[in-house]
């Protein structure tokens, strides 16, 4: 494989050396890191990744390329992508290219040959920084300080850059994999062909496909909503309830949508799934944190308060919801993160209201925390008696 130098730059003046296998170009995001050992199209292509560039802890990605079906979203969302060792060779029945075909394809720079292992321990030590990948300027001293001038994530708009234009209603299925048979069996809420769907409306911060897909399964009607949609444009659809998805960035950043939550907190059932459990948050009335540098794979445990279960979830986000600014006789405190103790879940004690910072939708990661959706689903089946 013919490759050309590459470097990484951090804003703290670190910076690491390798070869591109993407992209020509250069691009500039937050460095952070994801422990997935595999899933790398899923992270790709998942718009929470928009405005960071990933590193990939496990060292050896490519080897399984990309196929069609494995898709989060339209496209690629990273700014960069970092790996310890690219596999130009790659098998696997459904792949359709290889990783660096797909990559350049969408402009999307990658850079191999870096000491991840390294790169990792620095930003959990530093904590997640600007950075800079590059196969156009190599002068280490030149990048740090582009690095250093580029913009941050707090206080920015990440959402708009990557939310529906239009509304939509979900229609996809997966035909390829054979019928239904695809629905994981740990769905509480499965589809009951006697009960019309549940009509649902979710407002897209960067909606995963697999989130959707889900939905579907548990028996509603999903009509996607870009998140500028108001609160009145909402109801004037009827929806049953209202899903709260995913998307990159700071929550502050976008305040039209934290205002539209809390106009409709009285109206219906609400489920918040990682930026929309913050947005949700925020809506109630408590307080947002950077973490230092974020949760991100799909190996993270999270304690149930009310069972006393440990769940192994997928996670990525490197903001949270200020457990102390929440009210406590109007919320209730769910889920933690065992690694630090930060917020995972949360529900309203007296609205159908409930929301979890990670992502019970997986894809990739464990499938543990999936009966999120049939918990959903119940919600609204409640309203329906």
């Amino acid at each position: 494989m013919e490759t050309r130098p590459a470097v990484i730059a951090l804003e703290d003046g670190t910076y690491f050396e390798g070869a591109s296998f993407g992209a020509e170009g250069e691009a500039y995001g937050e460095a952070v890191f994801n422990t997935s050992m595999s899933g790398y199209q899923e992270i790709l292509t998942d718009p929470s990744y928009k405005g960071q560039i990933v590193t990939m802890t496990y060292p050896l990605i490519g080897n399984y390329g990309v196929n069609d079906e494995d898709v989060e979203s339209w496209r690629p969302h990273v700014e960069g992508f970092v790996v310890r060792e690219y596999s130009p060779l790659y098998s696997n029945w459904r792949a359709r290219r290889s990783l660096q075909e797909y990559l350049k394809m969408h402009g999307i720079v990658g850079i191999e040959g870096v000491d991840t292992r390294a790169l990792t321990k620095h930003l959990r030590q530093a904590g997640a920084m600007k950075a800079v990948v590059s196969t156009l300027d190599l002068d280490p001293g030149s990048l740090v300080e582009k690095a250093r001038a580029s913009p941050g994530l707090v206080g920015r708009d990440l959402v708009k850059e990557v939310t529906c234009r239009e509304p939509y209603e979900w229609e996809e299925r997966r035909l390829d994999l054979g019928d239904e048979r695809w629905r994981p069996a740990s769905l509480a809420a499965p589809r009951r062909p006697d009960v019309p769907p549940y009509r649902v409306v979710a407002l897209d911060g960067g909606i995963k496909y697999n989130i959707l897909r889900l939905l579907r399964a548990a028996g509603c009607r999903v009509t996607v909503m870009p998140a500028h949609a108001t609160a009145d444009e909402i109801m004037a659809l009827d929806p049953e309830g209202i899903f709260l998805s995913n998307g990159p960035g700071d929550p502050e950043g976008v305040p039209y949508l934290i205002e539209t939550v809390r106009r409709l907190l009285e109206k219906r059932p609400i489920f918040g799934i990682c930026l929309g459990h913050q947005i949700l948050g925020l809506a109630m009335g408590g307080r947002t944190f950077k973490l230092k540098f974020g949760h991100r794979g799909g190996n993270q445990p999270v304690k149930d308060l009310r069972t006393g279960k440990v769940d192994i979830t997928a996670q990525n986000h490197g903001f949270c919801v200020d457990m102390e600014s929440l009210d406590p006789t109007e919320v209730e405190l769910t889920h933690v993160n065992l690694n630090d103790q930060t917020l995972e879940g949360m529900r309203h004690r007296r609205l159908p209201i409930l929301s979890v910072q990670y992502h019970p939708e997986a894809s990739p990661g464990p499938h543990d925390a999936m009966h999120l959706f049939g918990e959903f689903v119940r919600m609204m089946e409640g309203r329906r008696i």
